[in-house]
């Protein structure tokens, strides 16, 4: 069988782990092929560092897809993430416009905050726009702030403690079963961590977990939406593709801690890249 693709829409931090520093080493060890379109070129992610440089790429997108459209290339997966702006977020939506053919998957990762609250730069304009290009996925990726910046809700309402309650918010942000979801950061019992996840093929809402290591880890969304996005590609379920997230996920959280490593560099995965290639065999 030919080797997966996926178009990666996301920043490109230069030090410290997220986005495509996260993304392409992920997808390519589990044998997908990446290809990167960068929105936003950084000399560090934005978590812990100040006085980064930032240069802006939303330029640079729309004639990449014209060439690309002019090569006729497919696509297995398309895969968005952070947008630093209303026309990038529309530029990116152009993608899945030009390249979501027959058997394509489209997952938005909706970075727009955590901990109840928006991150820096994010602006309401961002939120309707990134909300907008989330309209268009057929899987969103979540983690619970961002739930409620996409359905308009206040983040201090917000009581995921019950399997009741997981399931309503997941299926609310379902747009009635039209586009699956995978809520992330969802703890149903303790010393846990993991997602709720409504499958849109098969209209059911399931759970997946993984063993909680404490403290915050930068770049975990950006690992467990990769692996996630790789796994879909690859043919399996929602539900199998996010149990495989969060566990390297969580077997990279605890190989951070272990190592004694700044938080501020973000989570450690390289080493752990061999294991994730096996986990994608299994």
């Amino acid at each position: 069988m030919p080797t997966p693709r996926v178009a990666a829409i996301h920043d490109l931090s230069a030090f410290g782990r997220c986005s495509l520093t996260i993304v392409m080493p992920v997808l390519s060890a589990m044998g997908v092929q990446c290809c990167p379109v960068p929105t936003a070129y950084l000399s560090t992610h934005t978590g812990g560092f100040t006085g980064n440089t930032f240069l802006d790429l939303t330029d640079q997108m729309g004639p990449v897809r014209k060439h690309w459209e002019s090569l006729g290339l497919t696509f297995d997966g398309l895969y968005t993430g952070y947008m630093g702006g209303v026309r990038q977020a529309g530029e990116a939506e152009a993608f899945l416009e030009s390249f979501r053919g027959p058997g394509c998957i489209a997952v938005v990762d909706p970075v727009l905050g955590d901990h109840g609250r928006p991150y820096r730069g994010i602006t309401p304009e961002i939120c309707e726009a990134t909300r907008h290009l989330a309209d268009q996925a057929d899987v969103i990726t979540p983690n619970v702030t961002e739930a409620a910046i996409l359905l308009g809700e206040d983040y201090g309402t917000v009581r995921l403690d019950s399997e009741a309650a997981c399931r309503r918010w997941a299926e609310a942000l379902s747009l009635g079963g039209r586009r699956s979801v995978v809520l992330k950061g969802v703890s149903l019992a303790p010393g846990t961590v993991g997602a709720v996840c409504f499958d849109r093929g098969c209209g059911e809402t399931g759970f997946v977990s993984a063993p909680l290591t404490p403290g915050e880890f930068h770049g975990t969304g950006d690992l467990f939406a990769s692996v996630l996005t790789g796994a879909l590609v690859e043919g399996k379920s929602l539900r199998q593709a996010a149990q495989q997230a969060a566990d390297f996920t969580a077997l990279c959280a605890a190989r951070t801690v272990a190592q004694d490593l700044p938080r501020r560099e973000g989570i450690d995965f390289e080493p752990l890249l061999r294991r994730l290639g096996g986990m994608a065999d299994t």
